[in-house]
């Protein structure tokens, strides 16, 4: 198994052919989408308005390039930093704004930690803080897919230390000896929180760690959203078919915290990371775009002061809206609410009277 860097803006290579002008164009979009809004959530963090966020600055390449490749209804079971994905397939910015607010207008209506969004319209699953949780439940639903018949492959996000957990392994050994249907595709970063990929294992690549299992590993330059989404597009292919599951390791780095609670400047060398800031994802593919004269600086103006007004309106509806009922705590969990819980309501209800809430 190769561990070579799959690579096309580098090694000036074309895109995939079945990727039209318009379609190059919505990939720049969403990537400089997920910039410019991870960094307004940010600022949003630090003024107090919202308690926590993890951005993908660095990583968008990764994420939009492999988000591109599924099929609108081919579920997604994301780690931290594709909430991309989910904006690509048309998820409106106002639902996205309000699951970090957590406010009434919240379709969770405040009962998860910001950046953790679901949205069964979308296909889309909440990630889980316990790393890695989310690996054995996606395998799970590529075999309910296959059971039930449908062409439905399963897209699996994981950072780099996630590799380090048992679910891991058990996604990865169920998968390959099942076949099952789905896409393992690990963002490494290069840090799982504060520790580096050298200290998180001695393999050669993550890639490589699939061949254990049984099926094919691939190591692409995560920084080069065309690589990403030809890997991606492959490994989608292959499962839909019936070939079974791939792991893809996209090799780009994180340039900001592994969360707003975090200062990475404690644990590593930001010399490198100044490095890594030349390879820009978001400036690698508009350069690309311009030497084919599919992007301008016309359009990019144009595109940054349509992406603030959008996002600034989005950020002005939500946050004024209420607070989630309190009442709303006994809704959604049974079918029918059990006479302890019924009372409870009840007492909830005469209190909040009695404070004028």
């Amino acid at each position: 198994m190769s561990t070579a860097l799959l690579q096309v803006i580098d090694a000036d290579g074309q895109a995939d052919p079945s990727l039209t002008p318009d379609d190059l164009q919505f990939l720049y979009w969403n990537m400089t989408l997920i910039r410019t809004l991870d960094q307004r959530m940010l600022n949003l963090q630090r003024q107090g308005r919202i308690g926590f966020y993890g951005t993908a600055t660095g990583e968008e390449a990764a994420v939009v390039g492999s988000g591109f490749a599924f099929r609108k209804n081919d579920w997604i079971f994301p780690a931290l930093r594709q909430g991309g994905v989910l904006l690509l397939r048309g998820y409106p910015l106002e639902r996205y704004v309000a699951q970090c607010m957590g406010n009434s207008a919240d379709l969770l209506q405040g009962r998860q930690m910001p950046c953790h969004y679901s949205d069964r319209e979308y296909d889309f699953v909440s990630w889980g803080s316990c790393i890695g949780t989310q690996l054995p439940q996606a395998v799970g639903a590529a075999m309910a897919a296959r059971i039930l018949g449908h062409d439905t492959v399963i897209g699996a996000y994981l950072g780099d230390g996630a590799t380090s957990e048992s679910d891991f392994h058990a996604a990865c050994n169920f998968a390959g000896v099942f076949r099952s249907p789905v896409v393992l595709f690990c963002q490494n970063n290069q840090f799982a929180i504060s520790v580096p990929i050298s200290q998180q294992t001695v393999s050669e690549s993550i890639a490589v760690k699939a061949e254990a299992y049984g099926f094919p590993g691939v190591r692409v330059d995560g920084n080069d959203v065309l690589a990403v989404h030809r890997a991606t597009r492959e490994a989608v292919d292959r499962a839909r078919s019936g070939g079974g599951p791939t792991l893809i390791e996209a090799v780009t780095y994180r340039r900001g915290g592994h969360s707003s609670s975090d200062d990475p400047a404690r644990y590593r060398d930001e010399a490198v990371t100044r490095e890594w800031e030349k390879r820009d994802p978001i400036d690698l593919f508009r350069r690309w775009l311009i030497a084919r004269r599919l992007w301008d600086e016309a359009r990019e103006r144009t595109l940054l002061d349509e992406l603030g007004l959008a996002i600034g309106d989005a950020i002005r509806k939500v946050e004024s809206a209420p607070p989630p009922d309190p009442l709303g705590l006994f809704d959604d969990v049974y079918a029918v609410l059990p006479p302890h819980l019924a009372e409870q309501r009840e007492q909830l209800r005469e209190e909040l009277a009695r404070r004028k809430l």
